[in-house]
């Protein structure tokens, strides 16, 4: 840190002491709560009753990806199929294992909590609506090394198996 601060101390207007690790985390705002995402399947053509196979291949899309941006790197891809595994020390471990000092270590899949949209049928009201429910999602970990910022991750959610059924 001291010699950064020599470096370019006169580009630095503050420090900031902490924990070892800065997180941001992002939403589409948009589309967060269930009345924005109906609003967003609207104008995308999206009849209520075909959610759950648009959410299902838009899902399937995002896993496709990311098999092939592994495959293309010539890095493993892994489920993870027990919360107890430290995705970071795994990757860590990758990374050094291989000497990876720039690019993608692994990419990490495992179900997790989160929220997700699904459809809902308001008898009283006699409508149906997007709300979002707690549930088990696929997560995707894309573990990379930056040469600059060094070790870091991106998680991206997706559905598994009958997203936005009911």
């Amino acid at each position: 840190m001291q010699s950064f601060l020599q470096r370019f101390g006169s580009l630095v207007s503050g420090v900031l002491h902490g924990f070892d690790r800065l997180v941001f985390r992002g939403t589409l705002r948009s589309v967060v709560h269930g009345r924005r995402m109906m609003v967003y399947l609207s104008r995308m053509r999206v009849l209520m009753k075909d959610f759950g196979a648009w959410a299902q291949e838009r899902s399937e899309r995002i896993k496709a990806a990311a098999k092939q941006m592994a495959v293309e790197a010539g890095r493993p891809m892994h489920y993870l199929n027990s919360a107890k595994v430290s995705k970071e020390d795994l990757a860590r471990s990758s990374a050094q294992r291989d000497h990876i000092q720039q690019g993608l270590i692994t990419i990490l899949s495992a179900v997790e909590p989160c929220m997700a949209f699904e459809v809902h049928c308001d008898r009283q009201a006699k409508r149906i609506e997007i709300r979002s429910r707690q549930r088990q999602c696929l997560h995707l970990y894309y573990y990379l090394m930056h040469p600059r910022f060094g070790f870091m991750h991106v998680r991206v959610q997706a559905c598994r198996r009958t997203c936005g059924a009911r």
